[in-house]
């Protein structure tokens, strides 16, 4: 029998050939490819971290960005791009096209609590554009930052389904995160976890490496399918801390900010308007109430402020560097014109460095401060492996010129961002400015515009939300459009604000700045404080003739300002962004559903998966045991038993020259240190470390509980010290390992990886507070559970 003309269908449809008893009586007919539009453009994001609107090359800034410049040259530079002033509601909203709290993220992941606006996990009727365009025939890639899933669901446990590959990407490589080392990151490959391809000896770097993975994730599949589009979503870790860059790089910049921060601001402003960037009538934002002049600054914490910023300009111009690899390589490859590319950052500049700097983030994190002689004393060191630096106040707030304030602060300083667009085969313009008001849920929106796609009713059977942003592809040829996107609200961590129609009103909490508010960061919102913030601590500004908030209008315009406020509610009510919630250390410290029943007991064996700190154990402040289960060959065996942390902070139980040593790095400023006073015999033990707290932690000034650390043998106490401060809040970045200390060694007393080389059974943490009684010691039986 001749056989019917080839013929297809879609999945779901009737099938249109013929199925008789046999081949002969029937005709074939095939499911139908999902290919996308003939013409179809590539989609490339480029999402940077805590890099502010003055941060750029082309937006006036003395940082060298050639290759973005280059794009803003070729395309769009936008004036008018808003964020949400965090970065991973940023991020929902970029990837679902609705406000940060429909998507259930009102702040970063490890600040969920349970409402419905704040609980860190993003519904499904809220998809991705990767989901989206999937079904139209496109390769999804995320590479760099993901960020967008809870923290007690980035480890090999599970669940997946929120993980890059569960929403809509085909491939993944990057962190899971909020931030990570740029020289040993916490490398995650589709769904499972891999180590660093080198060495920062061997001269490896993150950025280096996402670049090279997402040109080989194009490359492969553009071999077998040369037509088919990709979304490639790349997210470097910059220029988020630590700042790490090679030294060559941040060298480049020698002396060139020895002028200060104030002169930063002047320069970069004055190019600004000189590119248009800004008006020719703008006013710059006055001197920050936090942030010092240099000239009161001693010489010595001039030369480190300057340094950390020389180093912060080469982290950013070394990104820039592996843009433009990824930009030539398109080229290269035919795609590059064809490709709508945008830039964004996901907030402004950020302040986590605290007032002077750091070497050291996690201080920052734990209320523990170094001093001007400690960071001093490694200067040099800056930037490089062994530290986990971030720049002081005055320079994130240069950062964000010619705006006030900076990132979490609903300022313009924290959510108004840089954003350029590029494509040459869909946009005519070229080298200009757009000022239209926009907010990033308006990028997506915007690319199924430009492609001619409508968001879909269902994604994977669950019906889609509608979309929050509108498309402004309309600007792109017609510099006098108006903007479509007329009101945004803007909540971040108890800071509101609102923009509509060309006005702005802000609700600074717990002020204005530090210096001028009466309550701490991160101080909770009562209904006493509510009412007096919405009676007397609303700013009104008409930022279409005062871009920089500089002219408080609420005295002036009461009923404007009445009006606007009364917009935020409504728009509060409508993006679940009730109920207000100030607070920090509380959301950090609320208990969240884990997957598992609560327990006293951890059993961790060697050569599997790192856990995440928010799955881990926690040992901070309260009484616990670490015991191992060994088999000690002939000759002694070495390496670590269990880990947490890195070189920045955390602690480690090893065995070294035959003997057992436990050490607690406590955020790179002490390092405490116990060896057991006998060698570790041949033969099948159990090593067990103790810690017994012997005070309270004081975590309002960086110090958790002071204790007594014992090292047993067989139960046989061979080794104590007391430790009277040790890590108040948190272990962050690097998980607890087993068998191995991954990444850079928590002890300088080792080389990373430092696998053991014995037997090693199993490991087990205890939480319970029952600790061995050891009749030559003082301790006390069974102390009371923290």
């Amino acid at each position: 029998m001749t056989q019917a003309p080839w013929s297809e269908y879609r999945p779901g449809q009737q099938f249109p050939g013929v199925v008789g008893r046999t081949t002969e009586e029937s005709s074939p007919a095939w499911p139908r490819p999902v290919r996308a539009a003939a013409g179809a453009p590539n989609v490339l994001f480029i999402v940077f971290d805590d890099t502010g609107f003055g941060q750029f090359g082309c937006y006036g800034s003395p940082i060298e960005t050639p290759n973005l410049d280059a794009l803003a040259a070729g395309g769009l530079l936008y004036s008018n791009m808003h964020t949400t002033a965090l970065c991973s509601p940023s991020r929902s909203c970029i990837m679902t096209g609705r406000n940060h709290h429909a998507n259930g993220m009102a702040a970063i992941t490890e600040l969920a609590t349970g409402y419905p606006g704040y609980n860190g996990q993003i519904p499904f009727e809220n998809g991705f554009l990767s989901e989206m365009l999937l079904q139209h025939g496109y390769n999804t890639y995320m590479v760099g930052k993901w960020h967008l899933m809870p923290s007690e669901q980035e480890s090999a446990a599970g669940p997946y389904d929120r993980w890059p590959l569960g929403r809509g990407f085909e491939r993944f490589y990057g962190f899971l995160g909020g931030d990570s080392s740029q020289w040993y990151p916490d490398l995650v490959y589709d769904n499972h976890q891999v180590e660093p391809p080198a060495t920062p000896e061997e001269g490896y770097h993150l950025t280096e490496d996402l670049v090279g993975r997402a040109m080989s994730f194009i490359a492969d599949a553009k071999q077998v399918a040369p037509d088919k589009p990709f979304f490639l979503n790349l997210c470097p870790g910059a220029t988020h801390a630590p700042h790490h860059v090679p030294k060559e790089w941040a060298d480049r910049y020698r002396g060139r900010f020895d002028d200060g921060w104030e002169a930063y601001r002047e320069r970069t402003f004055a190019r600004q308007k000189e590119l248009g960037v800004v008006p020719a009538d703008a006013q710059l934002s006055p001197h920050d109430p936090d942030v010092p002049a240099w000239e009161s600054l001693t010489p010595e914490a001039r030369r480190l402020a300057a340094r950390m910023m020389e180093v912060y300009a080469g982290f950013l111009s070394h990104t820039d560097h592996h843009i433009g690899r990824l930009v030539e390589f398109l080229k290269e490859t035919g795609e590059f014109d064809n490709t709508l590319i945008m830039v964004v950052s996901d907030n402004g500049a950020s302040a986590e460095g605290g007032l002077t700097g750091t070497t050291n983030e996690l201080q920052f994190f734990n209320n523990a401060p170094e001093t001007l002689e400690e960071s001093l004393a490694r200067i040099e060191e800056i930037g490089g492996p062994e530290t986990f630096n971030h720049y002081p106040w005055g320079w994130t707030w240069a950062g964000n010129t010619p705006f006030r304030r900076w990132k979490r602060e609903t300022y313009r300083g924290g959510v108004s961002d840089p954003f350029l667009v590029h494509w040459p085969a869909g946009i005519r313009a070229r080298g200009e400015v757009r000022d239209q008001f926009a907010h990033i849920i308006d990028m997506l929106p915007t690319v199924l515009d430009v492609l001619g796609i409508e968001p879909p009713a269902t994604i994977r059977g669950v019906t889609q939300s509608p979309l929050h942003g509108v498309s402004f592809a309309h600007t792109f040829d017609d510099a006098g459009a108006a903007t479509r996107h007329r009101t945004q609200y803007y909540e971040m961590l108890g800071h509101r604000a609102i923009d509509h129609d060309g006005w702005r009103a802000v609700c600074p909490w717990p002020g204005p700045s530090f210096e001028e508010a009466e309550r701490p960061f991160g101080a909770p919102i009562t209904m006493a404080d509510l009412d007096d913030l919405d009676a007397h601590h609303w700013e009104l500004y008409h930022v279409d003739e005062d871009i920089a908030e500089t002219r408080n209008l609420a005295q002036e315009q009461r009923s404007k300002l009445i009006e606007m406020i009364a917009l935020w509610y409504v728009e509060a009510g409508r993006y679940n962004v009730m109920p207000i919630d100030g607070s920090v250390l509380q959301r950090i410290m609320t208990e969240r559903p884990q997957i598992t029943e609560a327990r006293t007991s951890y059993t961790f064996r060697p050569g599997t998966q790192t856990l995440p700190a928010a799955v881990a154990p926690r040992v901070l402040n309260r009484p616990h045991s670490v015991t191992a289960d060994v088999d000690i060959p002939p000759g002694g065996a070495e390496g670590v038993l269990l880990c947490q942390g890195t070189n920045a902070g955390g602690w480690s139980l090893y065995l070294k020259n035959g003997h057992l040593h436990y050490a607690h790095n406590y955020v790179q400023r002490t390092l405490h240190h116990v060896a057991s006073s006998e060698g570790v015999p041949d033969g099948r033990h159990t090593l067990r470390f103790e810690f017994e707290p012997t005070g309270a932690p004081d975590i309002a000034h960086g110090k958790g509980a002071p204790g007594r650390a014992q090292l047993y043998i067989d139960g046989r106490l061979v080794g104590e010290t007391d430790m009277p401060v040790t890590t108040p809040i948190a272990f962050n970045p690097g998980g607890m390992a087993c068998g191995a200390n991954p990444g850079s060694a928590v002890s300088p007393d080792y080389q990373a990886p430092f696998r053991f080389t014995g037997t090693l059974h199993s490991v087990t943490v205890d939480l319970s507070g029952d600790l061995i009684v050891d009749a030559g010691s003082e301790m006390r039986m069974h102390m009371a559970r923290q």
